[in-house]
């Protein structure tokens, strides 16, 4: 690391800010461009909560296909079983980029639907695969009332610093 006195490598000596002796060695784009009081970008509540669902159903769909590989093993069908599954898994956590848009939901439900109709090949994912579904709906529909509630909450504090900019401080 270098002391106080050295510039950072990459960095111009005279610029002070940044050049501190605890930073690590290599940082980001935007650990790069953070300065003293800006604000942290808000993070959607929907994106965490439905991509958390999507990736327990990629688990669940692997493990569901390799189940049915396993129960039809000597069918010349089980092969494409246990693939199509897993492809379906990956599927769930690629989708985990697109929960923001609607088309990324939209994949969701789909993964729902799949996740339901498996119970005719494995009986009891008539039971797991609407708990998942309802496990969605919940994460999408409380998702999106958290993240109306925390842009409200934003924009009344915005308001608020605005109209008693003595009184804001500096934030972090």
């Amino acid at each position: 690391m270098s002391g106080p006195t050295e510039p950072r490598p990459g960095r111009p000596a005279d610029e002070r800010f940044g050049a501190e002796d605890w930073r690590p060695a290599r940082e980001t784009k935007t650990q790069r461009a953070w300065r003293p009081g800006q604000r942290k970008r808000a993070r959607s509540v929907r994106a965490m909560f439905a991509s958390t669902v999507l990736c327990l159903e990629a688990v669940l769909l692997f493990f569901l296909g390799m189940t049915l590989f396993g129960l039809n093993r000597g069918a010349d069908h089980a092969p494409w079983v246990a693939v199509a599954f897993t492809a379906l898994a990956a599927v769930a956590v690629l989708d985990c980029a697109l929960v923001r848009r609607p088309l990324g939901v939209a994949i969701g439900w789909a993964i729902q639907a799949v996740l339901i109709a498996s119970g005719f090949w494995e009986y009891s994912m008539f039971v797991i695969g609407p708990l998942f579904a309802l496990t969605w709906w919940y994460a999408i529909t409380k998702g999106d009332q958290i993240d109306r509630e925390n842009a409200a909450r934003a924009r009344a504090q915005a308001a608020w610093e605005a109209s008693h900019p003595e009184e804001a401080g500096p934030r972090t």
